[in-house]
């Protein structure tokens, strides 16, 4: 098991993830009831946040050990290890666990690798058949405020519609191009991308694809619905 890491990609959710919190700060409530992450990974990204964001404190869950144990490297090496803990365990079974308060704002890049199952070259990002199956099962926890990635070849149609089913608005996104990287490349991942394209269950080019950062947001006080702004968005 090793650590993905991608420089393009993570930047872009970096930035966004800042961006979107700062934007909404008085409306998510981050400052009083900090946020919780899922898939830290190596933590590069949202260790910056943290540091840019000086009354964030995030909570973050990683399946992985090896992700989890670099995770905390980057974290002290950044000196915001009182801000930003990162606990290895599922975040499903874990997040809320500690009897607390319940917080409003969870914020993720979750895996979305679609395949027709694990066996590719890192399983770790596998995000189900059609590539959005955590950040699904994301949507369904509770939570007021979801903040997450959606890749433009993982059915993103599917995606915002379930959010919408459970009651979410899409308050605003930063969208970005990026190029195949590895994963993405990899001849039975292409094909299978190639054909949930095919299918209308995304958007790629041959090289290609969109990743969004969005705020789902079921908070009153957040104005705006950017719905299909963000699926047009993501098409190529």
């Amino acid at each position: 098991m090793t650590c993905f890491s991608s420089a393009d990609e993570s930047a872009h959710y970096g930035f966004s993830v800042c961006m979107l919190l700062e934007q909404y700060r008085d409306q998510l409530g981050w400052e009083r009831d900090g946020v919780v992450e899922l898939g830290s990974g190596d933590a590069t990204a949202i260790s910056d946040v943290v540091a840019s964001l000086p009354g964030l404190r995030v909570r973050g869950f990683d399946i992985s050990a090896p992700s989890v144990e670099k995770a905390r490297e980057n974290i002290r090496a950044r000196g915001v290890d009182d801000r930003y803990t990162v606990e290895l365990g599922d975040f499903f079974d874990q997040a809320d666990s500690s009897g607390g308060p319940q917080i409003a704002t969870v914020i993720s890049n979750p895996p979305y690798i679609p395949a027709p199952d694990r066996d590719i070259l890192m399983p770790e990002l596998w995000g189900g058949v059609y590539g959005n199956d955590l950040v699904l099962q994301l949507l369904k926890t509770g939570y007021d405020n979801v903040v997450a990635a959606v890749a433009s070849y993982s059915d993103p149609v599917t995606t915002v519609r379930t959010a919408e089913d459970a009651g979410y608005r899409v308050a605003n996104f930063l969208a970005m191009g990026l190029d195949y990287g590895t994963y993405s490349s990899e001849p039975k991942v292409r094909d299978h991308i190639r054909r949930l394209c095919d299918e209308g269950r995304g958007w790629a080019g041959d090289d290609e694809y969109m990743v969004a950062v969005a705020l789902f947001t079921r908070n009153a006080d957040v104005p705006g619905d950017r719905a299909d702004q963000l699926l047009r968005a993501l098409q190529l």
